[in-house]
């Protein structure tokens, strides 16, 4: 893979590149459109054309708000925010492609809703992915499919998509050039004779720095069920051929 290289997401007919990401955060930074102007040193008219262009395909990405006490401003939106978590998780895969974890949560089936399961595990409950008739599983998490939050700004379980959320601390970092691995203590008590779960998370530095992630920091690890794999374990394979 080169060093260098340019991501982009490709949405309808829209390409998001890393200007549109810096022109998002620096519209959240200043809170305007025209402080983000200032800020990345262009003209007002052709970044409020690109915000136009840009949502005419992903959706309302900046929400404005008109006078008032405090003068009116701009904020993004919760799509916004989605997007911008969307490229890091691009970025963190093609720069820490050559390392990533899984981890893996094992335990039962209590509950299936088509191919979607919830699964009882030391972590707590677990929705994922299961092959059906499969009562005992072990639930495969990749790194990069991970999201951190602080506590105070974790999506809610309820949000426009399913996730699973895990509160826990941070118990250790591997940090490299662009990217870093983030091993997540989670708060859940293990079961008998397992040992503590732990969720292994892949960001970019700027959310290490955003989040302040640093060991004995709380955070709120948050995962979608269709990313969470479940496969039968050996205990459902002896049950199967018994059965």
């Amino acid at each position: 893979m080169e060093k260098e290289f340019d991501p982009y997401l490709r949405i309808d007919d829209v390409t998001v590149d890393r200007t549109d990401v810096e022109m998002l955060r620096a519209i959240d930074d200043c809170g305007s459109l025209s402080g983000a102007a200032d800020a990345l040193e262009r003209s007002y008219p052709r970044l409020q054309q690109r915000v136009v262009a840009l949502e005419d395909s992903v959706g309302p990405l900046v929400q404005r708000t008109r006078g008032g006490a405090d003068g009116g401003g701009s904020s993004l939106t919760e799509a916004a925010r989605s997007l911008l978590e969307r490229f890091d998780r691009l970025v963190a895969a093609y720069e820490g492609v050559a390392r990533v974890d899984e981890s893996v949560l094992s335990g039962t089936v209590v509950e299936r809703d088509g191919e979607l399961a919830t699964v009882e595990t030391g972590a707590g409950t677990v929705l994922a992915v299961v092959p059906a008739d499969t009562p005992s599983v072990a639930v495969s998490i990749r790194s990069d499919a991970v999201s951190l939050h602080a506590p105070s700004d974790a999506p809610p379980a309820d949000g426009t998509s399913v996730r699973n959320r895990f509160p826990g601390t941070v118990s250790w970092l591997e940090t490299g050039n662009a990217v870093a691995r983030v091993g997540i203590e989670l708060e859940n008590e293990p079961t008998a004779g397992d040992e503590l779960p732990e969720l292994v998370a892949l960001v970019t530095r700027r959310s290490v720095e955003a989040l302040g992630l640093e060991s004995g920091r709380s955070v709120v690890a948050s995962v979608k069920a269709t990313a969470a794999r479940g496969v039968a374990t050996e205990e459902s394979r002896r049950r199967g051929e018994g059965g």
